[in-house]
């Protein structure tokens, strides 16, 4: 998670992270993953 409430996983970022949407995928009980890759 790079964006939201809680708990911090990562570290505080200085700049802005340009990502590509690369795969969406929804579970049957509702909690859907998305996965994302680093634009270049």
């Amino acid at each position: 998670v790079l964006v939201g409430g809680g708990t911090p996983f990562f570290t505080a970022l200085d700049n802005w992270v340009n990502l590509s949407l690369v795969e969406t995928r929804t579970f049957p009980d509702g909690v859907v993953l998305t996965r994302y890759e680093t634009k270049r």
